[in-house]
């Protein structure tokens, strides 16, 4: 499954966020001078980092999984939240990190380079050993217990107890947006931005869902494992990789 042309379909991109005191040994490059936040949460990213230092002491590495897909755009979120970031291609790297993303792209040839890399099997046990992750469209995918109208040869991860239909919402051309009230996200609806995106047909009783749309979760959690359907990396704003991340400092 694409999940997501982002090149033709780019929406919207994070605003560049002072990213304070947290850059670690990944962030040597210049960002352009910050602008206005586009975080509607009370407090803004100031008191994320205040909060962020108060809780843990320390800082949190994120990682984002960069064999094929849309991993630019989560890095670029993540450099814009401050947090030391890398792009994930090796199991060795997968020791070292305290959250991981999975982005959208195309399920299947993300399963095959997950084997043919040697991360498969380590990837399923750093989720299962409660790493905390966040997977969006393929991302989700890939996470699933069960996937419907799949390839054959396409076997999931199986560490959230959903089940997903590939393609739900059509072709590309039907892509859309939807304004989403997400539990506990502060500041007003969020910017869900849905291309090729999979539908969640079953949640288990270990699944919380977070956001619904047209009856059907959109996006969920089970435990430290988190999964949207829809993308929001491109969508300007950066509360959900936000929430997510705070919990992984925990």
């Amino acid at each position: 499954m694409q999940c997501a042309d982002l090149n033709s379909l780019r929406l919207r991109q994070p605003s560049p966020i002072a990213a304070g005191n947290r850059r670690g040994k990944h962030h040597n490059h210049k960002r352009p001078p910050p602008r206005e936040p586009s975080l509607r949460s009370e407090g803004g990213l100031d008191s994320l980092h205040r909060s962020s230092k108060e809780n843990t002491g320390g800082e949190v590495k994120a990682g984002v999984l960069a064999l094929q897909g849309a991993f630019r755009e989560h890095r670029e979120v993540l450099d814009a939240l401050g947090f030391d970031a890398i792009e994930v291609r090796t199991a060795e790297q997968l020791l070292t990190l305290d959250a991981l993303l999975l982005p959208g792209g195309e399920s299947t040839t993300m399963t095959h380079l997950l084997r043919t890399s040697g991360m498969h099997a380590h990837l399923i046990d750093a989720l299962k050993d409660g790493l905390p992750t966040l997977g969006t469209c393929a991302g989700l995918i890939l996470m699933a217990s069960e996937v419907l109208d799949g390839r054959e040869d396409q076997e999931p991860l199986g560490v959230a107890d959903v089940t997903v239909r590939r393609n739900a919402y059509g072709r590309q051309r039907d892509s859309f947006e939807a304004n989403l009230s997400v539990k506990g996200l502060l500041g007003g609806t969020f910017p869900g931005v849905f291309i090729r995106a999979p539908v969640i047909e079953r949640v288990g009783p270990m699944v919380e869902v977070l956001a619904e749309h047209d009856g059907l979760p959109v996006l969920a959690r089970q435990g430290s494992l988190w999964f949207s359907t829809f993308h929001p990396e491109i969508s300007g704003d950066l509360r959900i990789h936000q929430a997510f991340l705070k919990e992984a400092e925990v």
